[in-house]
């Protein structure tokens, strides 16, 4: 009897510490467990309380599934300082456990992120998020940036100012002189209409639309083609957009005395501008607001910008597990993007952002919601899409934007690229006696930008 008492008494700490390591694990694992667990949270998409919007309502939809993780927003993180905040926070040892990325390469240099290869790596849903987004959050081979959101880049076209003006609208897959016939075409300043909202995006994509071995801003393997024949006749391009009154922007003021609103939104709105160029964020606007008939119509040469919003998990954070499980919830992960979409059919909003899942179920459902032809199309050839670098590629901010270039533009005696690239584009200067320097000044920042995340 004393053997079997014994036996008993051994079995039952067995099966005692077997319940509490599932319990610990069922936790860890971002379960129901008896473990109560608080991640902080901090992005620039939540908005308001009193608004409530669809981010917020998935927070409250993820701690009603998993009771025992309570997610608290983040307010120390300002969205007019996003970076600078997220460094006093960093310092502080008050990082909040996953916050939004501006950049991915600027909070790997901070050593902000952890590494998260080993939870994407046997993930199904992860699986299912576009090639092209999963390499392009990828330094040395690993995993640090979750994909948040998705959206498209591109022309929206009114086809209503099309119509009233006799001609045919452009559409998904159309040739540049296509786009630039129909720019020039429908352009009628004296009546209140113009080809585009504004002329500075068209270097971006050009490069790619005439030669497929080009990127975005010519970037491709990591290498930039500034001089090239292709970069300089898309600045060309755009200067004649701009130069000639086919660009909203950068009309005279008594021109755009022509139109209703008091800028390019307002007037694009108001029906005053043909071809706009933005993301696809810009459809719950046209969605709830537009009173004119409408389509996403991709970028000349039959591709589709792609960009990314990114979030990471502080490498600090005491609760991976969970962080990456609410990470995914709001993002990519099946379940909650399910969740996203029949919150916004019950509530009567526009999804704020595309599917990062290709899953067929969530396509099917998400594209019963959302009636555009042009953005089912851009979907369906996902893997022409142009990525935009501006948040992945290390050096690209500079390169494209903040790098000073030491010459003298206006009152500024070292503008910046960008400061410089508008001028020309404004007809103030030419590019071709600017191309060289510039491609250099790319490519260093660039293999600067490298270098230092090469220990990453």
């Amino acid at each position: 009897m004393k053997k079997i008492l014994s036996l008993l008494v051994v079995l039952g700490l067995v099966l005692s510490m077997a319940a509490c390591s599932s319990d610990k694990k069922a936790s860890s694992d971002g379960e129901a467990g008896k473990e109560k667990v608080t991640i902080k949270f901090a992005s620039w998409t939540l908005g308001t309380e009193k608004e409530n919007n669809l981010d917020r309502q998935m927070i409250k939809a993820f701690e009603k599934k998993y009771p025992n993780i309570t997610v608290k927003i983040d307010e120390s993180i300002s969205t007019t300082d996003w970076n600078g905040t997220l460094s006093a926070a960093a310092s502080a040892g008050k990082m909040p456990d996953v916050f939004a990325l501006p950049q991915i390469p600027l909070s790997l240099s901070n050593d902000w992120l952890m590494d998260v290869t080993k939870m994407t790596k046997d993930d199904k849903d992860f699986a299912n998020v576009p090639k092209a987004v999963q390499e392009s959050e990828m330094y040395n081979g690993k995993v640090y940036a979750i994909p948040y959101a998705q959206h498209f880049l591109g022309y929206f076209v009114n086809k209503d100012l099309f119509n009233a003006a006799n001609l045919d609208y452009p559409e998904y897959g159309m040739s540049v002189d296509e786009f630039t016939k129909a720019v020039k075409d429908v352009t009628n300043v004296n009546k209140g209409v113009v080809g585009l909202n504004q002329p500075f995006s068209v270097e971006d994509w050009y490069p790619a639309a005439v030669n497929k071995d080009m990127g975005w801003y010519t970037l491709k393997d990591g290498q930039y083609s500034l001089d090239s024949k292709e970069f300089i006749t898309g600045i060309n391009l755009a200067k004649e957009f701009a130069t000639n009154g086919y660009a909203y922007e950068t009309l005279k003021d008594d021109q755009k005395a022509n139109f209703k609103g008091e800028n390019p939104e307002e007037v694009w709105m108001n029906g005053g501008i043909a071809l706009k160029f933005d993301g696809t964020w810009g459809t719950t606007n046209l969605v709830e607001n537009a009173s004119f008939d409408w389509d996403y119509i991709g970028l000349p040469g039959g591709t589709t910008g792609l960009t990314n919003d990114f979030v990471g998990i502080s490498k600090t954070t005491k609760h991976a597990k969970e962080a990456y499980l609410f990470s995914k919830w709001m993002s990519f992960g099946k379940e909650g993007f399910t969740k996203r979409m029949n919150i916004a059919d019950k509530e009567g909003k526009a999804l704020n952002t595309l599917p990062i899942n290709a899953d067929k179920e969530i396509l099917d459902q998400y594209f019963d919601m959302l009636e555009v032809p042009g953005i089912k199309t851009a979907y369906d050839n996902l893997d022409n899409a142009l990525v935009e670098p501006v948040k992945t590629v290390p050096g690209y901010v500079d390169a494209r934007w903040e790098a000073p270039t030491g010459v003298k533009v206006g009152e500024e005696p070292n503008a910046k690229v960008a400061v410089l690239m508008d001028n020309i584009v404004k007809g103030d200067l030419k590019i071709e006696d600017y191309a060289k320097q510039l491609d250099q000044l790319a490519d260093q920042k660039s293999k600067e930008a490298k270098e230092a995340l090469k220990d990453k």
